[in-house]
């Protein structure tokens, strides 16, 4: 499939540039709608830094909004920016076309990291396209069944592995609460395997925690959202319900000693290399 016009002027511009690197977002308007607190790129090299421009390209005529920062990654200090880059206002105002909107960081007055470097190796621009899915509903929802929930003795358990999107998930619940989440039932979702051979980048996702109400179907299900990174990491809550209100028999939670713990879906992202 061709590249459209506009991944193919932010693939044309990555080439021409070093040491910078852009990322389009499709589906812009779902991490507005949604609140999305957090969203990140895939990992991206250069070597050795001193200033980061970071832009909000525009698409439409407006000049870019660009800001320059002075800066020096340490264990200390490992991201740098600015909380309020642009209002939402603006972007959806003069920055967002066609749902996509094109963010950049360029380093420049690159400085080696070890001073007996006497030479500085560029690296060539790189660009990404984050799409943002919404989950039909006829996909987006597991559910584990747990029975015999009382003789559940050990600290962890893990439902079978599924698959949505660019990766592998489970469910993983402690019955008895895991630190910090003492007297409660604690519920995460986690990631791990890649199914595809799109870049292993971090994979957003916008979820339902749901535990079921047997009798009334007035089911619990906060949401939730995380940015999940490569490798194995879970996201959820350590005092997801007390346990005295899971076995409160009037509640529907825990019905013949069964229970019926379940994720929905409602956005998950895949990211490519343009």
């Amino acid at each position: 499939m061709g590249l459209t016009s506009l991944e193919g002027t932010i693939k044309e511009n990555a080439n021409n540039c070093t040491n910078a690197h852009f990322m389009l977002i499709e589906g812009m308007s779902k991490l507005l709608t949604r609140k999305v607190k957090r969203c990140g790129s895939l990992d991206f090299h250069v070597s050795g830094l001193k200033c980061v421009k970071l832009s909000v390209v525009s698409q439409t005529g407006p000049p870019d909004i660009c800001k320059v920062f002075v800066m020096c990654f340490d264990e200390k200090h490992p991201s740098w920016g600015q909380d309020i880059f642009i209002t939402d206002e603006v972007l959806e105002e003069k920055y967002l076309l066609n749902d996509k909107a094109v963010f950049s960081a360029e380093i420049t007055n690159v400085k080696p990291n070890f001073l007996k470097f006497t030479s500085i190796s560029r690296t060539l621009g790189t660009a990404e396209s984050l799409k943002l899915m919404d989950v039909a509903r006829k996909n987006s929802r597991f559910t584990w069944k747990i029975t015999r929930f009382s003789s559940f003795d050990g600290v962890t358990h893990s439902s079978y592995e599924f698959t949505l999107g660019p990766r592998t998930w489970k469910l993983e619940m402690y019955p008895k609460g895991d630190k910090g989440g003492e007297g409660h039932l604690s519920f995460y979702l986690t990631a791990t395997d890649y199914v595809t051979n799109l870049p292993k980048g971090p994979t957003l996702a916008v979820y339902k925690l749901r535990l079921l109400d047997q009798l009334k179907r007035n089911h619990k299900e906060p949401e939730y959202q995380a940015l999940f990174a490569p490798g194995a990491n879970c996201w959820g809550c350590s005092k997801y319900i007390p346990l005295t209100e899971l076995h409160n028999t009037s509640n529907g939670y825990l019905v013949n000693d069964q229970i019926y713990l379940s994720v929905e879906f409602l956005i998950v992202s895949t990211t490519e290399y343009l």
